[in-house]
């Protein structure tokens, strides 16, 4: 993983794309019909922990789309996702008020390298040790 998920406290970021640039997908959005041109960053809603469909989102937008820019997670986030959101193409989380952004750091540091390749490093470690 080159990049490392930016953690952000409640209320740090505007919820809705009120900015030019930022553009906010529902989550029965699919991202492949999204008009990205001029799009900065896209927001990516979990309305609840046990709701995954912004993984999917966000998988899609890197690795099929190609989209470069920032991809926040607003919502209902947990510390407990920030590993797997990293892992799935995000770039920036806004964590639940009762969230601890120091234990979110302590998550993304838990792992240093994975087996499996993921929506920035497409590339199993395997493959990666072999070349």
């Amino acid at each position: 993983m080159t990049q490392k998920l930016q953690l952000f406290p409640a209320g740090s970021f505007d919820t809705e794309a009120s900015a030019s640039g930022i553009l906010a997908l529902s989550n029965d959005a699919d991202p492949r019909e999204a008009d990205l041109a001029g799009v900065h960053t896209v927001l990516l809603n979990f309305p609840s922990f046990s709701d995954g469909r912004a993984f999917s989102q966000a998988f899609l937008l890197r690795r099929r789309l190609g989209f470069a820019g920032d991809i926040r997670a607003i919502g209902d986030v947990l510390v407990d996702q920030v590993q797997q959101m990293q892992r799935t193409g995000f770039t920036q989380a806004v964590l639940r008020a009762d969230q601890s952004l120091a234990i979110g750091e302590r998550q993304l540091e838990r792992y240093p390298t994975f087996y499996q390749g993921d929506a920035i490093a497409p590339q199993p470690l395997f493959a990666v040790a072999t070349a």
